[in-house]
C-alpha cells in the first residue's frame, strides 16, 4: 500500500523517522511552514528555513525514496508580530514560485486577532495569484469560532473552496467544512486532536468524500506513522 502524508514536519524529525517511514509504506510527504517552538526574532530567519525546507529536506526525504513536497507562508502564530509579518510577507511571493511548493500554509488563525485575519486574508490573496491551494490551520482553543471564521473569510475573500485544506478536524468543526466546498483535514496523534477509532467512526458516518488524514507530527508528543496505522484502522474496519 503506497501512502502519503499531506502535512507533517519533518524538520522536527530525525532521519530514523524517514526510514521508519518509508518502510510503513509511505512514498511522498507535504511539509507546512510552521513555527519552530519559539518565536523566530529575525526575518532572515524564515528564509534560512524555508530555504531548508526546499533544499535539505527533499535531500533527506529523497535517501529513503520519499518525494518532499512543501507549503510555503507566515504561521498564525506569529502573524500578530507586525514588522516580523510584513518582512516576511514580501518574501513569500519568492518562494510560492519554487519548485516543490504546492500550497501556501500553514495559515490561519491562533488567538483569531485583527492582525491574524490580516495577514491571513493577505496570504490568500497571494495564494490566488499564484494559482495555489491554501492550507489552513484551526486555533487549538476556540476551534468551532475559529473554524467558523475561517470559512466565512474564505468566502469573503472570494477563494475557490475547492482549493482550501481546512485542517485539524474533529467531530464539532468536520460538519461544518463538509457544507462547503472545502477539504477537511484531521491531524491523528497519540492524545490529542484525534486518534485512529474517532477517524474510522468519522468516515462511517460522514463518507471518505474531501476527508484528508495526516499525522502533521512535529516537536511535541506525536507520531510520523500515523497515516499507515489509520490506513489499517480502515482496514480493519471494513
Amino acid at each position: 500500500m503506497k501512502l502519503i502524508d499531506p502535512h507533517i514536519h519533518m524538520t522536527s524529525r530525525t532521519t530514523d523517522d524517514y526510514e521508519r517511514m518509508a518502510q510503513a509504506g509511505i512514498v511522498a510527504l507535504i511539509e507546512p511552514a510552521f513555527w519552530l517552538g519559539q518565536p523566530r526574532t529575525h526575518v532572515g530567519s524564515f528564509e534560512d528555513y524555508f530555504l531548508s525546507l526546499l533544499g535539505w529536506e527533499r535531500f533527506r526525504a529523497s535517501q529513503y525514496g520519499i518525494q518532499h513536497y512543501c507549503t510555503i507562508g507566515l504561521n498564525p502564530k506569529e502573524a500578530n508580530t507586525e514588522a516580523l509579518a510584513e518582512g516576511v510577507m514580501e518574501l513569500l511571493p519568492l518562494y510560492l514560485e519554487k519548485e516543490g511548493v504546492v500550497a501556501v500554509g500553514e495559515i490561519g488563525y491562533d488567538d483569531v486577532t485583527p492582525r491574524e485575519e490580516e495577514i491571513f486574508a493577505r496570504q490568500l490573496e497571494l495564494a490566488k495569484e499564484f494559482g495555489l491551494p491554501a492550507l489552513i490551520h484551526t486555533p487549538h482553543r476556540d476551534k468551532k469560532r475559529g473554524t467558523e471564521r475561517t470559512l466565512a473569510l474564505i468566502k469573503e475573500v472570494g477563494f475557490p473552496e475547492e482549493l482550501a485544506l481546512i485542517d485539524h478536524n474533529n467531530e464539532i468543526t468536520l460538519p461544518l467544512v463538509l457544507d462547503t466546498g472545502c477539504w477537511a483535514g484531521h491531524s491523528i496523534y497519540p492524545d490529542t486532536k484525534m486518534d485512529e477509532a474517532r477517524m474510522v467512526s468519522l468516515v462511517q458516518k460522514y463518507g471518505a468524500e474531501r476527508i484528508i488524514v495526516n499525522s502533521a507530527a512535529d516537536w511535541g508528543q506525536s507520531d510520523p506513522l500515523k497515516v499507515p496505522k489509520t490506513a489499517q484502522a480502515f482496514l480493519d474496519a471494513g
